[in-house]
């Protein structure tokens, strides 16, 4: 089921004039002067297309399901009511079975797209529910001389008195009224979560077992489930328990647990409750723009819970509450313009009752630098907001080879961060500088760029940094060491752990951040040198030479070693299991503008003219699935396959690891050998984050599957892989019931 809305330009709305039979030039003859904006009938087109034209039909001309929304018989009908009465009438009764479903910024849209194939032009004045516009223009019939409704096809136009399998288009006759009590009958309404204990910091350090509440489910970011049900022995029995269609669209959620209840982010602002044991619909929350406009379908990887409430980061850089118990919005707060191409594509994470979340969408030059901030969870006000990008006269300010403030870009974080209670500090990694190329940002590799490709510790009450780690400066292949901070205690000393795009897995003491290890985890070329007693790395002579337009070829690519696809660690066994990729190919840095607006990723993946996208001794097995001895920081075990994985990794107590794929499988491993143990395929690709919790004192697996997005690339250029345009869904999997006696 889609609900989104439709495109914003006027481009779209020439197209739904052609819809209509009528020229541009014609539509534009009566564009004047109208109570709805172009925009709302580009919107409006898509509203209609998706919920209403199965019956109406696209040509608004009826079918034996739906009346005729345009010509004599909708004009005999709706002559002398007003357009505030269409609204309400269509909202009460549409779509069938979800009456009332869509916002009422849909409901408008839909209406002014009706009333333009009435012969009602546009105007500046948007369509409201208060705005009583006569449906049928005095002079006109339905088949107004703008439209050309015959021309639209050659399927008769139904009669004012014919017969139709549902409602007519008459507004308040008996017939209608019955239709009414009909869909609000078949209608599925959001229910309200009777129980539901609100979620304290103290839940979010140490959660009930069978609860997941966080990202990562702890806020160590270690993506490992205690319980153990489920286990080597029997995982090979797991069966499919239900599973839930969300509309289609980029995702890579993390769906969380609490109470018995599952909350699930969908492409296009939307939000779902799901009784967590059977799957049963609770509530949807549709986030809607404040600007109006169809919601972008863009990947926001986690969601936050806390208290009563539920924190989304939405893709126009803004952050709202939402009531866990009833999916209605609480509060939205702006963090930045998204006109200057702020976004989010990662969550926020609580840290000591404050709600706090990076930006994304730095890579233009603008007046704002890349920020962190902190939210209050009651109202959505900024407590506090620490840039990411060394200032003019601040420590770090040299890094930047004297470029003003407005062109120092990059530093995103797009991967959710980590929290130490016990320390009481929050660490997030950073993104490289943008453009991606040294060159093109008029640099030198040999400038850090500070505090790009960083982890940083700061304080959440103040935003204070209390230190930071550069594991790679000058980057120019864009090898964004930005993903999962995962925090470990080992012998008493507190750890973190962290790998970048070069696959180099990284290990700091993280209550100082002084450097203590690190290991190659995939074979790599970036580096002519790695002092492995200091953490010093040395790029190639030929990476730190290149210049504009230069090509230069790496192992790992630009789509890494390692991406967004977050390793687990079972600390039952002292292993991190980390998904990673076996990928080579090339960048090429181009010219970008120099000033406010310009900039960019100004990189161009370029194309390697041999084809050669192996890494040396991979033999095209692309996927690799590795297990490393926290301690030690050795392979233990590794697992390579063709088709990309494109899930995190989950580890549990019943010592399994659970990991999906772009080819649709999602399996399990055992933790201790590697081996695999089980498999299943999915209407489309393993998508997101999959997690273990149980409800009604079973244990489930749930995996999200849905379209790749960017990721399609890498599964193209391995090659063989189908990937479905559609299918986005939750799957969920347990053990079979035991029989009945």
């Amino acid at each position: 089921m889609r609900t989104g809305m439709g495109g914003l330009n006027g481009a779209v709305w020439l197209a739904s004039a052609l819809i209509f039979g009528g020229s541009v030039a014609t539509i534009a003859a009566v564009a004047s002067g109208g109570s709805f904006t172009a925009q709302q009938i580009a919107e409006g087109k898509s509203v209609y297309e998706d919920n209403c034209a199965v019956c109406h039909q696209s040509t608004l001309k009826g079918s034996s399901h739906g009346p005729a929304l345009v010509g004599a018989g909708f004009a005999a009908h709706w002559r002398g009511r007003s357009s505030d009465e269409l609204f309400q009438f269509v909202k009460t009764m549409m779509p069938p079975g979800r009456a009332g479903e869509l916002s009422d910024q849909e409901y408008l849209a839909a209406s002014a797209y009706i009333l333009a194939a009435n012969g009602h032009g546009a105007g500046s004045a948007p369509l409201t529910t208060k705005t009583a516009l006569p449906v049928i223009q005095d002079g006109r019939s339905g088949d107004a001389t703008p439209v050309n409704i015959d021309a639209l096809g050659n399927a008769p136009e139904p009669n004012a008195a014919a017969s139709v399998v549902g409602a007519s288009s008459a507004g308040e006759t008996p017939q209608n009224k019955r239709f009414a009590t009909l869909m609000a009958k078949l209608a599925t309404h959001n229910r309200t979560i009777e129980r539901f204990d609100p979620v304290t910091e103290a839940m979010l350090t140490n959660p009930a077992p069978g609860d997941w509440i966080n990202w990562r489910r702890t806020r160590d970011g270690h993506g490992d489930s205690p319980l153990a049900e489920i286990n080597v022995t029997n995982a090979g029995s797991l069966q499919l328990a239900w599973t839930f269609a969300l509309p289609d669209g980029i995702n890579e959620p993390t769906p969380l647990v609490h109470d018995g209840i599952m909350f699930v982010l969908a492409p296009g602002g939307r939000l779902v409750a799901l009784d967590a044991a059977s799957g049963d619909f609770i509530w949807d929350y549709r986030y809607a723009q404040p600007v109006g406009g169809k919601v972008p379908v863009a990947p926001v990887r986690n969601i936050a819970l806390y208290g009563n409430s539920l924190f989304i980061a939405t893709p126009d850089a803004a952050l709202v509450a939402i009531d866990a118990r009833t999916g209605k919005q609480l509060w939205r707060a702006q963090q930045a313009d998204p006109k200057d191409g702020f976004t989010h594509t990662a969550g926020p994470i609580i840290a000591k009752g404050v709600v706090v979340a990076g930006m994304n969408g730095c890579e233009r030059f603008k007046m704002t630098s890349c920020f962190v901030a902190g939210y209050d969870p009651e109202t959505g006000h900024e407590l506090w907001r620490t840039p990411v990008i060394a200032q003019p006269g601040t420590p770090g300010d040299s890094s930047w080879a004297n470029l003003r403030p407005e062109f120092r870009a990059g530093g995103d974080m797009w991967i959710a961060g980590s929290y130490d209670a016990a320390l009481d500090t929050f660490y997030i990694g950073t993104a490289q500088a943008k453009p991606w190329v040294a060159a093109s940002r008029h640099m030198s590799a040999r400038d850090a760029a500070l505090y790009t490709n960083s982890t940083l510790a700061l304080d959440p009450t103040t935003g204070r940094m209390k230190w930071y780690f550069q594991h790679l400066p000058g980057d120019s292949l864009d090898l964004d060491v930005v993903f999962e901070r995962v925090l470990v205690d080992i012998d008493g000393r507190p750890l973190l752990f962290t790998i970048g795009k070069d696959g180099l897995l990284w290990k700091l003491d993280r209550r100082t951040g002084k450097y203590l290890d690190l290991t190659e985890t995939v074979y790599q070329d970036v580096y002519s040198s790695i002092d492995r007693k200091t953490g010093r790395l040395t790029l190639r002579p030929d990476i730190i030479a290149a210049k504009i337009g230069d090509y230069v070829r790496s192992c790992p690519t630009t789509f890494g070693g390692h991406d967004w696809q977050a390793m687990a660690y079972d600390g039952r066994q002292g292993t991190l299991v980390i998904p990673l990729l076996q990928m080579c190919g090339g960048l090429k840095g181009e010219a970008v503008e120099f000033n406010v607006g310009g900039g960019g990723l100004g990189g161009d993946s370029a194309d390697d003219p041999r084809r050669n996208i192996e890494m040396p001794g991979s033999g095209q097995q692309f996927a690799k699935l590795a297990a490393y001895d926290a301690r030690a920081m050795k392979q233990l075990w590794s697992y390579q396959q063709h088709a990309p994985f494109t899930t995190s990794a989950l580890t549990t107590a019943g010592g399994l690891t659970f990991v999906g794929d772009s080819d649709r499988y999602f399996k399990a491993f055992d933790t201790r050998t590697g081996k695999l143990v089980w498999q299943t395929r999915l209407g489309t690709a393993a998508q997101g984050f999959p997690i273990s919790y149980s409800a009604g004192g079973k244990q489930y697996i749930a995996v999200p599957a849905g379209q790749l997005g960017a990721y399609s690339l890498v599964a193209g250029q391995a090659g063989g892989i189908y990937q479905p345009s559609n299918g986005n869904a939750m799957y969920v999997f347990a053990l079979p019931n035991p029989p009945t006696k």
